[in-house]
C-alpha cells in the first residue's frame, strides 16, 4: 500500500510563487499552483506595453507549459476565496482543496490610500489590461486631440500626469515622453511638440529616494531634458474627469493620471485571522512562516518581514527570494533537519529613464548612463522567461534603438476608449 505523497498549495504565480514552485519540483511532494489567471506575468516590463513598445504576449508565458518539465507539479486556474487554517483546506470557486503545507503569494495590488476619486479616474499598471487600456487612452487622447476645437479641452487631452517617483513612475514617464517626442509627433504632424506635456509628481523632496544623492540628481536632469516636468514635493489630493487637484490648491487639467505612489497587499491578505502590518501585509518571521500555524508560508509582496528594523521593500528581488527560501524551509522539515532562517540578500536597485540613460546602485557602486542602461537591459532579458520572449523583446528594443520606431501602436477598444480601469 502505498502512501499518499504530502501537497503543497501554492497561491499565486508570480516571482515568489514560481520560485517557491521551482524549488520543490522532483522532491517528492505534490506541489499544486493555483491563480485566476493562466500565466506568469513579468511585471517589470508592463510600463513598455502601455507605451507601445511592448506586445503583450512578450512578457507572459503560459504556467502550464513552464511547469511541463517539473515533476508533481501541476496547475489549477480558479479564485481562491477563503481559507480554513484549522482544517488546512483552500476554498475556491471550483471547491475546497486540503494541503499540508500552504505558500501565499498573492503579490499586491494599487494602494490608493482610501482616495475614492483618484481611485476612479487613475489607470494604473498590475495586469496586463491594465496596460492595454492605458495604452489605449493615450492612443485615443491623441486621435481625439488632431480634431478637437475647444483649446481648454485639447490641452486636457495632451497632459499626461505620473503620480510616484519610485522606478515605476520614473521608467513609464521617460518611456511616455518618448513615445511621444520621437513617435507620435511624426504620426500626428498637425499636434505641436509642445501641446503634449508628461507632468512627473512625487511627494518626496526627491525621486528614487532609495537610490543616492548623485542618481536622483541624474535622474531628474535627465527627465528633464526628455521634457517631462518633475516635481518634487507635491501631493495629489483629488482627481475628477480631466482634472487633477493638488494639495496645494493647483488643478491640473489632464485626461490622463497614472497612479504608482503606493501598493498594497492582495485582498487574499484580508481572508486570514491575524494581524496586520502596513499596507495590510502579514507579519512573518525568519521562517515566513504564520506565528500560530508553521504550515502557512507567506511570501513576496504578502509578506511583513523585517530585516535591520525595518520591513522588506516589496520588490521582485525579495519576492524571489522569499519564495525560494519557503521551499527550502519545506524540504527541511520533510528531511527533519534544521530549519534555515531567510536573510536577505541585496543585491542592489536600478531603473531605466530612456534610451541609453539608466541609474543602478549596488554593493557601494553607482553608475549612470549607457553602462547602466546596458546592464537594466541584459539584467531583464535575464529574468524573463521563455526564449522566444527574450528574442521578440530584445529584438524590439533593438528596432526602437536604431530607428526610434514603435510597432504596438494599435487601439484595441473603441468602446469606452477612455474609461478608466474602476468603470
Amino acid at each position: 500500500m502505498t502512501t499518499a505523497r504530502k501537497r503543497v498549495i501554492i497561491v499565486g504565480t508570480g516571482f515568489a510563487g514560481i520560485r517557491a514552485a521551482r524549488g520543490l519540483c522532483g522532491s517528492g511532494l505534490d506541489v499544486l499552483l493555483l491563480d485566476r489567471t493562466n500565466y506568469h506575468l513579468f511585471q517589470p516590463l508592463l510600463y513598455q506595453v502601455a507605451t507601445a513598445g511592448l506586445e503583450e504576449e512578450s512578457i507572459a508565458y503560459p504556467i502550464r507549459a513552464m511547469i511541463r518539465g517539473w515533476k508533481n507539479v501541476s496547475f489549477r486556474r480558479c479564485e481562491v476565496t477563503g481559507f480554513d487554517l484549522t482544517g488546512r483546506r483552500v476554498v475556491t470557486d471550483s471547491g475546497e482543496l486540503a494541503y499540508d503545507y500552504l505558500v501565499l503569494a498573492g503579490g499586491s495590488v494599487t494602494n490608493y490610500f482610501g482616495n475614492e476619486g483618484i481611485a476612479s479616474q487613475a489607470f494604473d499598471l498590475k495586469s496586463l489590461g491594465d496596460a492595454d487600456r492605458l495604452r489605449n487612452s493615450i492612443l485615443c487622447a491623441f486621435e481625439e486631440a488632431v480634431s478637437e476645437q475647444d483649446p481648454v479641452r485639447r490641452v486636457a487631452l495632451l497632459t499626461f500626469v505620473v503620480v510616484g517617483g519610485g522606478p515605476t513612475g520614473v521608467e513609464f514617464a521617460g518611456a511616455l515622453s518618448e513615445l511621444m517626442r520621437h513617435v507620435l509627433s511624426e504620426d500626428y504632424p498637425s499636434i505641436n511638440g509642445d501641446e503634449s506635456r508628461v507632468i512627473l509628481l512625487e511627494a518626496a523632496p526627491s525621486i528614487l529616494t532609495a537610490m543616492p544623492q548623485r542618481l536622483q540628481t541624474y535622474a531628474i536632469r535627465k527627465l528633464t531634458d526628455m521634457g517631462v516636468e518633475v516635481r518634487c514635493s507635491t501631493m495629489v489630493s483629488d482627481a475628477s474627469p480631466n482634472v487633477v487637484r493638488l494639495a496645494s490648491g493647483e488643478v491640473i487639467a489632464a485626461h490622463t493620471l497614472f497612479w504608482s505612489a503606493g501598493v498594497k497587499a492582495s485582498p487574499l491578505a484580508d481572508m486570514l485571522p491575524c494581524p496586520k502590518g502596513a499596507g495590510g501585509r502579514i507579519p512573518v518571521g525568519s521562517t515566513l512562516t504564520l506565528e500560530e500555524h508553521d504550515e502557512v508560508f507567506v511570501v513576496g509582496d504578502m509578506a511583513y518581514c523585517m530585516e535591520k528594523g525595518s520591513p522588506l521593500p516589496m520588490m521582485a528581488p525579495v519576492a524571489m527570494q522569499q519564495g525560494h527560501h519557503a521551499a527550502r524551509v519545506i524540504l527541511a522539515r520533510e528531511a527533519g533537519t534544521t530549519l534555515p532562517l531567510f536573510k536577505f540578500t541585496d543585491k542592489g536597485a536600478m531603473a531605466t529613464i530612456g534610451r541609453s540613460a539608466a541609474v543602478a546602485s549596488a554593493h557601494g557602486f553607482n553608475v549612470s548612463g549607457y553602462a547602466a542602461w546596458l546592464a537594466w537591459l541584459l539584467l531583464h532579458l535575464y529574468y524573463l522567461i521563455g526564449f522566444r520572449n527574450r528574442i521578440v523583446v530584445m529584438l524590439n528594443w533593438a528596432w526602437y534603438y536604431w530607428f526610434h520606431e514603435r510597432q504596438v501602436l494599435l487601439i484595441t477598444s473603441t468602446i469606452g476608449q477612455h474609461a478608466r480601469k474602476r468603470e
